[in-house]
């Protein structure tokens, strides 16, 4: 018997191995939703490496570009508690367009102040960590809005285009920022960001309203409570399991701090070797959502995510006893691929398992747990890697990932009896 259990299918096609578009074909709504939301994406992705530029170009100071990361991670975690509590207050539709307007016109503001010459350090901080509000806000709204558009038989699929969005933005943003950046200066970096969120900006106007079920139109609802919605997931064990395996992985298994150290140690490499090591997970995770058509047919979703986290902690503990940077390369793709397998289950149990009127809390938990578990992890890796050796900590770590994702499964058998057709929390 298949550990998957999948439905009957006729001769294999082309569908059943790309990814599935019929979310974006079903619904007009969602594919505005998904386009302005891929387009954006990739605005903001060229805007981050502006940023980091241009304070790299004002201090000459690595240490003030790493904190670029800290002034969008803090208000990103603190208010994404808060963003999913609004979310099941109000409109997630106003909240989506109003939070997507902030974001664009802090980007039309970026713009303008690069045009007027206005450089100052402490300006793009406290843009950057506007944004991350702005973000955290707009984030918990639309995931909330997928199960209202979709069908829950298309969550997975839509899941899965959602990962072509965030990976391809990450990937082509940088690139594209880098080469207006070089060629035409920030502002002009800035302003094609601020332009691209006219795509989402139509799109979230576009939509009909989003109130949670079960608050009237004209009657003022009840303030949503973080706590109540962390309340809820304590008693919720398979939605725990979602958020204890991811956290298996992204912080006992995540060697990014230790690349740079791995590519002139184990291979004899330079920059350009630690581009090569930042980009093999990302390349994996995109080719995982574009060849993602089969995994619609998959009914078991906690089985599947154990399976891909132990898959991502074992691929990693291969390449930390790899000493060729080609068959690295290939095991880093392979455990991007699995990230991305366990990240479609995982936002696909979020959004069917949990009743509409929490689902924006849960989805604020979420954008905690993935903000923060890899630079938890980047701690852990690189104090392993000073005080045993980076072999040590690539290898411990991904092999630890197995053990404790192995003994979550014994602790909540029920997690891997889990079946899409009848969703529990």
């Amino acid at each position: 018997m298949s550990p998957l259990p999948v439905e009957p299918q006729g001769p294999v096609t082309k569908r059943r191995i790309l990814a599935d578009l019929t979310p974006l074909r079903t619904s007009v709504d969602y594919r505005r939703l998904w386009v302005g939301n891929t387009i954006s994406w990739t605005g903001q992705a060229m805007t981050a490496l502006a940023v980091s530029l241009q304070v790299y170009d004002i201090t000459h100071s690595s240490f003030s570009v790493g904190l670029v990361g800290l002034f969008s991670l803090v208000p990103l975690v603190v208010f994404g508690l808060y963003g999913g509590a609004i979310a099941d207050t109000v409109d997630r539709r106003k909240l989506g367009l109003y939070s997507s307007i902030g974001s664009c016109g802090l980007s039309v503001a970026l713009a303008v102040v690069a045009f007027a010459g206005f450089h100052h350090v402490w300006f793009l901080y406290s843009v950057v960590a506007l944004q991350a509000v702005c973000g955290a806000l707009n984030s918990p709204a639309r995931s909330s809005m997928i199960p209202r558009l979709l069908p829950p038989e298309q969550l997975p699929a839509a899941n899965a285009l959602s990962s072509i969005t965030t990976t391809g933005g990450t990937m082509l943003g940088p690139m594209l920022g880098g080469l207006v950046v070089g060629l035409w200066g920030y502002q002009a970096a800035y302003t094609v960001d601020a332009v691209a969120f006219s795509a989402a900006l139509y799109a979230m106007w576009r939509l009909p309203a989003m109130r949670p079920e079960g608050a009237e139109e004209g009657v003022r609802r009840k303030r949503a409570s973080v706590l109540e919605g962390l309340r809820f997931l304590a008693t919720r064990p398979n939605l725990r399991m979602t958020f204890f395996t991811d956290m298996c992985a992204m912080v006992l298994a995540h060697p990014r701090a230790l690349f740079p150290a791995v590519a002139v140690v184990w291979f004899g490499g330079d920059a350009k070797s630690v581009g090569l090591l930042v980009a093999a997970p990302a390349v994996g995770a995109l080719l995982g959502s574009v060849f993602s058509g089969w995994l619609g047919r998959i009914r078991r979703h906690g089985l599947a995510i154990l399976l891909a986290v132990a898959g991502w902690g074992t691929a990693i503990a291969v390449f930390g006893l790899t000493r060729n940077l080609w068959l690295g390369l290939f095991f880093l793709a392979l455990a991007g691929c699995a990230d991305t397998i366990s990240m479609v289950f995982r936002s696909t149990m979020l959004q069917a398992a949990v009743p509409d009127e929490m689902r924006g809390r849960l989805q604020g938990v979420f954008i905690v747990v993935v903000a923060g578990g890899p630079r938890l992890g980047d701690f852990v890796a690189g104090s392993v890697g000073d005080l045993a050796s980076p072999g040590w900590a690539v290898v411990g770590g991904g092999v630890a990932c197995v053990v404790a994702v192995g003994l979550l499964a014994l602790k909540w058998r029920r997690f891997a009896r889990y079946d899409a057709r009848a969703p529990e929390a």
